[in-house]
């Protein structure tokens, strides 16, 4: 009862939660759109066209669960905000950089005459690969703890190669599910290599995440935790067998089984998602400042919880309507 009637300790972990759900659910549908773009290099200009068609009507609402994920973090938790944000200035201003080139470079592509078309192309893959590596970057270094060294920008490079190779893996998993013929074919090859990125890059976070900390290294192999924490690795490694074995026999004539691959990568960004939660709480700056510690006040908190609890049914109500309307296959994108 008292934690759920204090609510110094409630309404931070309801914030927190929030939090994290928005940067979950823009991970998952905005990583999709910036793998298309990281892609398009491997395509033919017709095969883009629809590359671009297929994220067409969902992009720019995608990327409304960053606006709200930041803007949650400085209004729950300004002293956080603070803090990572200095950290990682350079990379947060590559990632806005990147995002509003991305953006340009989408309603300009179409529109430009027919020799400019394929530099709006490229500023498109050059902003998506901007915006996924620079979110790589930035989780490595906060994994890091927010500390700038040599051997934690390394790390952080590392995962930021990591992040742009899942992007590719789960943006390759939509064009499975959104175009057909010889693009889907090519869609199920680069799903293929990018689900190699996307185990280097659990690979290479569960081991680096309990040697920079003591802390998380206890939560991890102390006894009961070990065998709490064990389907998650467990459930990790079935579905990397299972999208495997679905990418193998993609595409299929009837192609029933083309929503595998885009299902199964979701299920493991939402399984390292709960792992990356558990391994930080109750740090909202990595072993420095605490939820609790860099809360506002509740009456504070209290207002803005009631705001959420409107806003927050809206975008899911027309981010679910957009799909709704746009399901099935791609087809041409057209302004006029």
């Amino acid at each position: 009862m008292h934690l759920f009637g204090d609510p110094a300790i409630w309404l931070p972990l309801a914030f927190a939660g929030l939090m994290g759900l928005s940067i979950l659910i823009y991970v998952i549908l905005d990583g999709f759109d910036l793998g298309v773009g990281i892609l398009m290099p491997w395509a033919e200009p017709a095969e883009r066209d629809l590359m671009v068609a297929s994220i067409g009507p969902f992009w720019d609402a995608n990327e409304t669960w960053l606006v709200l994920a930041i803007g949650l973090l400085l209004v729950a938790f300004p002293v956080a905000h603070g803090a990572i944000l200095s950290a990682l200035y350079l990379p947060v201003a590559i990632m806005l950089l990147g995002l509003i080139l991305r953006g340009v470079a989408f309603e300009l592509r179409v529109k430009a005459p027919g020799p400019y078309r394929q530099s709006w192309n490229r500023a498109f893959v050059v902003g998506s690969a901007m915006t996924a590596l620079s979110q790589g970057f930035m989780l490595g270094l906060y994994i890091m703890g927010l500390e700038w060294r040599w051997d934690t920008v390394l790390f952080a490079c590392l995962v930021a190669l990591c992040v742009a190779a899942g992007y590719g893996f789960i943006g390759a998993s939509w064009l499975i599910i959104k175009t057909s013929g010889d693009l889907q074919r090519k869609a199920v090859a680069w799903a293929k290599r990018g689900l190699l990125g996307v185990v280097a890059g659990f690979v290479a976070i569960s081991f680096a995440s309990p040697l920079v900390s003591p802390r998380i290294f206890a939560k991890w192999f102390s006894v009961p935790e070990i065998f709490l924490l064990a389907p998650l690795p467990l459930m990790s490694l079935a579905l990397v067998g299972l999208t495997w074995i679905a990418l193998r026999h993609l595409p299929d004539s009837r192609d029933r089984f083309g929503w595998i691959p885009f299902a199964s990568g979701s299920t493991l960004f939402v399984l390292a998602f709960v792992g990356l939660a558990y391994s930080f709480y109750p740090f909202v700056v990595p072993e420095k400042i605490t939820l609790y510690e860099a809360a506002s006040a509740p009456e504070s908190l209290i207002i803005i919880l009631a705001g959420a609890v409107f806003v927050l049914p809206a975008i899911l109500a027309y981010t679910a309507l957009a799909y709704f309307v746009f399901r099935g296959k791609a087809t041409e994108l057209r302004y006029d």
